[in-house]
């Protein structure tokens, strides 16, 4: 959030503060345990139906600081994190000098872990890639980044403020080709902007974005203290969702029974979860949402079916000092991570929370923890959401590959090594009862169509795009030149992306 609106939003929640600091412990003392705090109740689980515990092992924490702007960046908050390729991407909140106007700024870092350090593509500890517009209603503040990536553009939604007044807060959205050069969408308007159903003393309104690409649909959870369903200081959490990334067309809300259409980005009859400054991501393991937000003793995960209509998992609180809301490290999407060591049972999940409070909150340091018991490929559906990407043996002496959704048998070994994060030591019997989408045979046909790219024609007579041209030289491929209206003439099959 803005960081000169941030006194009136502290001043409001004081006692969620002092109750979170005064239990703050070290991370790497006492054991992760199933959260007591308790979530949301306005949909109670359906009768007769337990929310399943969740073990949690191997805790950790960062040695140090892991993210900050500089000498001169007094404090340092609200991370949101990508990984791709092995690389954490990290945007956050702060203020430097060399980004004008005088206001937040969104800074943005790399590193090849959440432990850092992270530094910027132009050796500094961290470079403005977003700062206010100096005029309209994000002139002066630009914050609270959440970064996505779909269909090769990323978004970055924020809150952004022209200045100290009250309900002044709204929340924006802009693109990049790469993360790092933005552009303002809609118009340089706000998509979203303060419901004021309720007048509270707490003058913050709306902001806070974080947003998760599922099924086609953006899911945008936010705070907004002038909505009806949050708390008395204005904590809580609301969802819209839209196939709309600038949410213009298209909006549900999400209320009482369910998502409703809403009238623009309307609806604040239901908060998720008592909190400020909250991340969310999916979990494909659990079938379910989770949203990381800040407790007396850590940071809790609260647990939601797609539909937030029962908690389908007990929450489970990741422990360590903490003065702001935690980024998730997720994918792209906004999805978890999946763990390479064993997808079907285990589940890492790591953050970055500021965790020192001068002035403002600063020192950003990464927490996590693995949970444990997910019984993730118990049935077909669950087992392809929680292995895409990984392959297994196939019952033909070939490798089953998992790829959109679906199972592609791949012949040459060297093919599915540079295709899959990992191919596992044996097969998931869930996978059984999966039929076989395409067979990815040795010598199978390339087509390459400058500047369309390379792609092979699997048996299902589709063309399968490849992501990286080496593949086809690996499966000993013979090259058909062709032209893109050919190209276009074929049937697609998903992207063959390699993971490596």
């Amino acid at each position: 959030m803005p960081s000169r609106l941030r006194r009136a939003l502290a001043s409001t929640a004081t006692v969620v503060a002092l109750v979170a600091a005064s239990g703050c412990t070290g991370a790497a003392e006492g054991i992760i345990e199933p959260s007591a705090a308790p979530g949301p109740t306005a949909t109670p689980p359906p009768q007769g139906v337990d929310p399943i515990v969740l073990g949690a092992d191997r805790p950790r924490a960062s040695g140090g600081v892991v993210a900050a702007g500089g000498l001169d960046a007094v404090y340092n908050y609200a991370p949101t994190l990508v990984v791709e390729g092995g690389l954490h991407r990290m945007w956050w909140c702060s203020q430097i000098g060399t980004a004008p106007p005088p206001g937040d700024d969104v800074l943005y870092a790399e590193a090849t872990s959440p432990n850092g350090p992270f530094t910027a593509p132009d050796g500094s500890p961290g470079m403005a890639v977003f700062s206010g517009s100096t005029t309209g209603w994000d002139g002066v503040h630009t914050c609270d980044p959440s970064v996505v990536k779909v269909a090769g553009t990323y978004y970055l939604y924020y809150t952004g403020a022209a200045g100290e007044h009250a309900y002044g807060n709204a929340i924006g959205l802009a693109t990049s080709p790469d993360g790092r050069s933005w552009t303002r969408a809609n118009g340089g308007q706000p998509i979203v902007t303060s419901a004021n159903d309720v007048g509270r003393e707490n003058p913050y309104g709306a902001g806070q974005p974080t947003v998760v690409h599922l099924d086609g649909w953006f899911y945008l959870m936010f705070t907004d203290t002038t909505g009806r369903g949050a708390g008395f200081n204005g904590a809580g959490q609301f969802v819209l969702r839209s196939r709309d990334p600038a949410f213009g067309a298209g909006v549900e809300a999400l209320g009482e029974g369910g998502f409703s259409p809403a009238t623009g980005t309307g609806g604040r009859e239901r908060s998720v979860v008592d909190a400020f400054s909250a991340d969310i991501m999916w979990v494909d393991p659990l079938n379910a949402f989770a949203i990381a937000h800040e407790t007396s003793d850590g940071t809790t995960l609260t647990f939601w079916d797609v539909g937030f209509t029962r908690h389908p998992h007990e929450p489970v609180t990741i422990p360590g000092p903490w003065q702001e809301g935690p980024g998730l490290v997720r994918d792209a999407e906004g999805h978890a991570l999946p763990s390479l060591e064993d997808p079907c049972h285990r589940l890492p999940v790591d953050l970055v929370r500021a965790t020192e409070h001068r002035g403002a909150p600063t020192d950003l340091r990464a927490f996590g923890a693995d949970l444990t018991g997910t019984a993730a490929c118990l049935d077909p559906q669950r087992a392809l959401r929680t292995l895409e990407g990984f392959a297994m043996p196939s019952p033909a002496r070939t490798v089953d590959m998992v790829v959109h959704g679906g199972v592609v048998r791949i012949e040459r070994r060297s093919v599915a090594e540079r295709l899959a994060l990992r191919i596992l030591d044996h097969r998931v019997p869930a996978l059984d009862a999966v039929p076989v989408a395409a067979h990815l045979g040795a010598s199978a046909t390339a087509i390459e169509a400058p500047p369309r790219g390379v792609g092979l024609v699997l048996d299902d007579k589709r063309l399968w795009a490849l992501s990286d041209p080496i593949l086809a030289a690996l499966n000993a491929s013979t090259f058909n030149k062709v032209t893109a209206r050919e190209w276009d003439a074929y049937q697609r099959g998903p992207d063959l992306v390699s993971r490596r």
